[in-house]
């Protein structure tokens, strides 16, 4: 349903992580190589990031495809940035919500995308709806199932859940409720970034020289990318990451998974 990158390291600017490379985000919007479901991402794009010495994140996000905007090239040029999460949208329903229903979404230091599909939606998860606050239910930014993900993680982090544990439930909920539901989720604080891979491809690269970049897919050819196991959930910092599997519903363990996470070895 769509593809997207976070990256936390040095500064660099934006158009070097999702421009220039060979097979970068800004290509995958019509030409992704790994792409399970859809082919074309034209339904909106968006990019948060984060300036020096200010920890909430700024948004550019629009409702049309990213090779359209005559803006962007010059934005993505010339922003510098220690963290982003971008992402580019094909959307189950064609202009619904405009660029509201872009990722990335926001609040406080958080940048969130939804990369999969709800089967269902909305009637599926409308059990869920009765776990949240109604101010949260009435203040969704876009009417979408994306945004009503986000507003399942944002309630777990607002009540203290660490990053990973808001993810993983978050995740088993919903494909509790809706079957064959796709949630690869990515988040960062921007010193982080916790991912799931649950229905879709999800990988990940420790750059040289530090810097870590967790992706839907490789944007080059570099040996070095690794793929995340389905049903996984990934944390990461600039020079680490961290695989913990995550189970099926149903099962009798902990959301965050019933085996030993893996620190993955870095080369």
């Amino acid at each position: 349903m769509c593809r997207h990158l976070a990256y936390v390291g040095p500064q660099e600017p934006l158009g070097e992580l999702l421009v220039s490379p060979p097979h970068g985000l800004y290509r995958q919007s019509w030409a992704p190589r790994r792409q399970r479901y859809g082919t074309v991402n034209a339904d909106g794009f968006g990019v948060g990031w984060y300036a020096q010495g200010d920890p909430v994140p700024a948004r550019y996000r629009r409702a049309g495809p990213v090779w359209a905007d005559l803006s962007f090239a010059d934005l993505a040029r010339v922003v510098r940035t220690r963290a982003l999460l971008a992402a580019v949208r094909d959307a189950t329903l064609s202009g619904a919500d405009a660029e509201a229903a872009a990722a990335p979404f926001a609040a406080g230091t958080w940048l969130f995308s939804h990369n999969g599909a709800v089967p269902g939606w909305p009637g599926s998860l409308a059990p869920l709806v009765t776990a949240l606050p109604a101010e949260d239910v009435l203040s969704l930014e876009a009417r979408n199932d994306s945004a009503f993900v986000w507003a399942l993680v944002l309630a777990r982090l607002r009540a203290g859940d660490e990053e990973g544990q808001a993810l993983a439930d978050t995740v088993l909920e919903v494909a509790a409720a809706a079957p064959g539901a796709r949630l690869n989720l990515l988040l960062t604080n921007g010193n982080t970034v916790t991912a799931t891979a649950w229905g879709d491809t999800l990988w990940y690269l420790t750059r040289t020289g530090d810097g870590t970049v967790v992706a839907s897919e490789p944007y080059d050819d570099d040996p070095h990318w690794r793929e995340v196991p389905d049903r996984t959930l990934l944390a990461a910092s600039r020079t680490d990451v961290l695989l913990t599997p995550l189970k099926e519903p149903g099962d009798a363990v902990t959301a965050a998974g019933a085996t030993a996470p893996s620190r993955e070895p870095l080369t």
